[in-house]
C-alpha cells in the first residue's frame, strides 16, 4: 500500500513548488496594478491612455495559458462583431477561471452588443464583485444607466470613473453632458 503512494509524491512536490511560484507572481502584478492605479489617478492627460493600457494589459493575464487564449479568442470575436462566438468563448473562460473579472467585463460587452441587457448588467456586477476599481465595467455600467434613463445614477459610476482617472475624456464628456442634463449641476 505504501508502495503505490511513493509516484505522487514528486507529483505533489511538483505541484506544491509550481503553486508556490504562482503565488508570489500574483502578489507582484497586484502590487504593480496598485501602483499603476495610483500612477493613474495622478497622471497628466497625456499618460492616461498608455497607464491605462497597462492596466487592461495586466488584468488580461489569468496565469493560465489556456484560459489566456480563450480570452483572446473572446476577444477578437467580439472584435470581429461575432457576439455569439464570443459569449461562448468568453463563458468558457468564466467556466474555468470563475474569479477573472476581466472575462466577466468582456462577456457583459458582448452580451450588450447582442442586445442583451440583463445578462450585460450581471457580467457587469460579477467583474466589479471582483474587481471594484475596473473603469471598463464601470463606463459600461454608466453608459447602460444613460441608455436606461437613469442619469443621476450614471452620473455617480462616472464620478467612480473620475476618481480613478481624472483625465478620462469618455468620463469626462459625459460627466458633463449629465451635468447639463440634469440641472447644470459641476465637477
Amino acid at each position: 500500500m505504501g508502495a503505490s503512494i511513493l509516484p505522487f509524491k514528486p507529483v505533489l512536490a511538483a505541484l506544491a513548488i509550481s503553486v508556490a511560484a504562482v503565488l508570489p507572481v500574483q502578489a507582484q502584478e497586484a502590487d504593480r496594478v496598485a501602483r499603476l492605479f495610483e500612477d493613474l489617478r495622478t497622471a497628466d492627460p497625456e499618460q492616461t491612455s498608455e497607464i491605462a493600457s497597462g492596466i487592461r494589459e495586466a488584468w488580461s493575464r489569468s496565469g493560465s495559458a489556456t484560459v489566456d487564449l480563450l480570452l483572446d479568442r473572446g476577444r477578437e470575436a467580439l472584435g470581429n462583431g461575432d457576439g455569439r462566438t464570443a459569449i461562448e468563448h468568453l463563458t468558457a473562460v468564466i467556466d474555468h477561471a470563475p474569479d477573472f473579472a476581466e472575462a466577466y467585463a468582456l462577456r457583459a460587452n458582448a452580451y450588450y452588443l447582442a442586445g442583451l441587457t440583463g445578462p450585460a448588467i450581471e457580467d457587469l456586477r460579477a467583474t466589479l464583485a471582483l474587481e471594484p476599481r475596473h473603469f471598463g465595467a464601470l463606463q459600461g455600467f454608466a453608459v447602460l444607466l444613460e441608455e436606461m434613463g437613469r442619469p443621476e445614477d450614471a452620473r455617480e459610476i462616472w464620478d467612480r470613473v473620475l476618481a480613478l482617472m481624472p483625465h478620462d475624456p469618455q468620463a469626462n464628456e459625459a460627466a458633463q453632458r449629465l451635468d447639463i442634463m440634469l440641472g447644470g449641476r459641476t465637477l
